[in-house]
């Protein structure tokens, strides 16, 4: 009877992770963006959004101990406070400072009203927010695409981006590991499209949602079955692909939240096997945070990051 009972009980467990590998990833996504309805709506809108992203990232941090992709990533690579600090400095001060650079333009455009009918008379202002972001979605895409792209088959970007991919692992903590420079550059490509189109305040706040709630969920080590969402959206089997040793692999799947430019652009991969764990770089990033920061401004730091000897050796 115990033995039996046992086996129910283990079989009930199986059904249930199975069940929350299907639904974790549209639960975390679409919920993320209803908690960001009500705190948008809120008299104080970051303050709720934060809270509602630090909800998302606990619950994500939970599912990749009960349901881990891969189990060898719940591993610490002992990166964990570096990978917090860029964390604060791409997706703290650099969001603050793109929402800054954002918002002091549109009031500058109620003085400077030649320029403002020349910037702000494009964006369909009148079409329900859901379509102006799906919108703002696709155009800001189109500069992530390329800044992305761009960082991988350009040396002088590479130096920069590298940081992000010399993870061995990926989980919910090292979403934001990226250089300052290398997110400067992507903010500056996927916003001042949206700037001169004229997109409003609001907007911004919404791309910056759904670009924060798939920034976890592809970094996330969660074993989660996303089937059809994975020829929309950029998910996490299809950014593990990205994250692997083999450039044939890794030189793919670019977009950061929808992979629309992807198939049109032939780089698109998502074979019928499980995506790359052998992920990371052949080359080598710094130790500790400052040094990290610093590495791709030196020669001898670039070779190291490339996988070359210093000059001199």
């Amino acid at each position: 009877m115990k033995a039996e009972r046992r086996g129910t009980v283990s079989k009930f467990g199986q059904v249930f992770r199975l069940g929350l590998g299907y639904l974790s990833w549209p639960l975390v996504f679409f919920g993320g963006l209803l908690g960001a309805y009500y705190a948008f709506a809120s008299a104080r809108p970051m303050v709720g959004f934060v809270a509602v992203y630090a909800a998302a990232v606990f619950i994500l941090f939970l599912l990749e101990r009960y349901i881990p992709h891969e189990r060898s990533w719940l591993q610490s690579d002992g990166e964990t406070v570096n990978d917090i600090g860029h964390t604060l400095a791409t997706k703290g001060l650099l969001q603050l400072a793109g929402l800054i650079a954002a918002v002091f333009p549109m009031y500058a455009a109620n003085i400077l009203q030649p320029l403002a009918a020349l910037k702000f008379g494009i964006w369909p202002s009148d079409w329900p927010m859901v379509a102006q972001v799906a919108l703002a979605v696709v155009v800001a895409e189109f500069g992530l695409y390329w800044a992305h792209r761009i960082a991988h088959e350009k040396l002088f970007f590479w130096r920069f981006h590298a940081l992000h991919h010399s993870v061995v692992r990926l989980w919910v903590i090292n979403t934001g590991r990226f250089h300052v420079a290398d997110s400067l550059f992507k903010i500056a490509m996927s916003q001042i499209s949206l700037y001169c189109l004229g997109a409003p305040l609001p907007v911004f706040w919404w791309l910056g949602a759904v670009t924060a709630f798939m920034g976890i969920l592809t970094h996330c080590n969660v074993d989660m079955r996303t089937g059809l969402f994975d020829y929309v959206f950029s998910t996490p089997r299809l950014h593990r692909w990205h994250h692997s040793k083999d450039l044939r692999e890794g030189n793919m799947n670019y977009g950061e939240n929808v992979v629309v430019w992807d198939l049109l652009f032939g780089t698109y991969y998502n074979p019928d096997r499980p995506s790359s764990t052998d992920i990371g770089i052949k080359g080598r990033i710094a130790r500790g945070f400052l040094a990290q920061l610093a590495q791709p401004f030196t020669k001898n730091g670039v070779r190291e990051i490339l996988g070359l000897p210093k000059r001199g050796l």
